[in-house]
């Protein structure tokens, strides 16, 4: 196999031969495969195989692979040049259209990755708040910046522990972890460390152990605790911005976070990210106040412009979120019924286009709960769907992402190929 050739030759210049762990294929004891091209719902990688995908790049391709708009534009602007590092008009109209859409995006500024604007909107907020402590919680990922990779302890009450060697404990002294959709465990913290939480910050569907839907009341429970502590919430939609709904989680469960990180979906797929949220908070951002952040790349023209192509075309689509969750409604529905009339233990989540399987007989509520899958019964399940054309994550504790290229003939078949592998 032509992947298996290029693994090899990736290993030996490539930590694990891959540039994102997420692209391994370890947990499913298999050699991952390289991708050649993308159109549409399909992939099809360097042995030419086809494969329905369920990834999407991770989310941002809503639209489905290489739209023929967002590709018009791409080539457009790339004829202009494909990076200046000066202000640009593209900039702008993309900053209107986000505050225009967003009702709690008063400012935002571009950066270059999730992962960038999580960092970006954490400083924000101890700049703006003059505390130090963060408020985060276990399973959800907030890209790999110091302060952000840590691991709970054997308690919500434990600080920071380093959650990858490399990141001094000092780095993540200040990161509280609590557990998702536990109100009260937000409380103890906050009761513990009086007038030093900065802020809490949270994916507001975790996205990062699986697919974890917030509990009704939890997202308005953080909100109050939030206000009641002079503390800030701070809502990570770099998966769920622009998916749930056009102004994201925030409009779909009618909750209005302080700052908001916003991912690659705002670039068409290419590399970007963008954070912002309140005025007054946003005003403490350099050049304006004392906050620096900066990024030669930032708002790249070519970015930019696939961006606005994909966003634009969400904004003018009626009916286009609708259609796309009312799918993905009746799809995992779907997944579910033929699980539970196999007798298969498990537990379907999904939110809207957003959904994953899990091998447990348990409810999966929070990242402890998420650990009971059976990951062993994932990868069989991963290998037989690769085999019949389907594309998943390999690791149980990733999401599965609809797109409005997939049909409903590509839905009967990904269903059809789940029965097969429960006979």
């Amino acid at each position: 196999m032509r992947s298996q050739e290029l693994f090899d030759r990736a290993r030996a210049c490539i930590p694990g031969g891959v540039n994102s762990p997420v692209r391994a294929f370890g947990s499913v004891g298999m050699a991952p495969r390289f991708i050649a091209r993308a159109k549409g719902d399909r992939i099809w990688d360097v042995e030419g195989n086809e494969y329905i995908d369920y990834i999407g790049s991770w989310g941002p391709m809503i639209l489905g692979h290489a739209h023929p708009a967002v590709l018009e534009a791409v080539e457009r602007a790339a004829r202009d040049g494909l990076s200046f590092g000066a202000a640009t008009e593209r900039e702008v109209e993309m900053a209107e259209l986000i505050c225009g859409i967003v009702p709690s995006v008063e400012m935002v500024r571009m950066v270059n990755s999730g992962t960038e604007a999580v960092m970006s909107a954490v400083r924000a907020a101890r700049g703006f708040t003059g505390r130090d402590k963060i408020v985060k919680f276990a399973g959800c990922y907030h890209g790999h910046s110091d302060a952000m990779l840590v691991k709970a302890g054997s308690g919500v009450m434990t600080q920071g522990i380093p959650g990858s060697s490399g990141v001094p404990q000092g780095c993540t002294r200040d990161t509280l972890t609590a557990t998702y959709n536990d109100l009260d465990s937000v409380k103890a913290l906050f009761e513990a460390n009086p007038g030093e939480i900065a802020a809490v910050i949270v994916e507001p569907v975790g996205t990062n152990m699986g697919v974890v839907p917030p509990e009704p009341g939890f997202l308005q429970g953080l909100r109050a605790i939030c206000d009641a502590n002079g503390a800030l919430l701070i809502f990570d939609e770099v998966i769920t911005g622009f998916r749930l709904a056009l102004d994201g989680a925030q409009g779909f469960y009618g909750v209005r976070p302080d700052l908001t990180t916003f991912g690659k979906i705002i670039g068409g797929g290419m590399p970007v990210g963008a954070y912002g949220g309140r005025r007054d908070i946003m005003s403490m951002v350099a050049p304006m106040g004392p906050v620096y952040q900066a990024g030669t790349l930032s708002g790249n023209p070519v970015a930019m412009a696939a961006g606005l192509a994909q966003l634009k075309l969400l904004r003018d689509t009626p009916d286009l979120y609708a259609k796309l969750n009312r799918a993905g409604d009746e799809f995992f529905a779907a997944l579910d019924g033929i699980l539970s009339d196999a007798g298969v233990p498990h537990c379907v989540n999904h939110v809207g286009s957003l959904g994953c399987v899990f091998f447990t007989p348990e409810k999966v509520g929070n990242y402890a709960e998420a650990q009971t899958s059976d990951t062993g019964r994932y990868a069989a399940y991963f290998k037989h769907m690769l085999g019949s054309g389907i594309y998943l994550a390999p690791s149980q504790f990733e999401a599965m992402f609809l797109s409005t290229a997939h049909t409903p003939e590509d839905l009967r078949r990904t269903l059809d190929a789940v029965r097969e592998f429960v006979k």
